[in-house]
């Protein structure tokens, strides 16, 4: 099964940005994730991108590495 971000269209996830930075962002599973400013942005069970700075969620050393694949945890 697809993960929220992987079923989002092609052609709109190449248009997302981070509205913080306007930044790229990965995919994270249910969430699309801004490792430069280590934020989440949810996908809501309709598969819509909640892209509002004020809703991003805060995210840890530990799962921003998990993320990234970047064991020292920095960018």
């Amino acid at each position: 099964m697809a993960t929220r971000a992987e079923s989002i269209d092609p052609i709109t996830r190449e248009r997302l940005v981070c509205p913080q930075d306007r930044g790229p962002l990965l995919d994270a599973g249910d969430e699309l994730y801004n490792p430069r400013l280590r934020v989440a942005y949810r996908i809501d069970s309709d598969g819509i991108p909640v892209m509002l700075a004020d809703e991003a969620r805060a995210v840890a050393d530990d799962e921003h590495a998990r993320i990234t694949g970047d064991a020292s945890g920095s960018v």
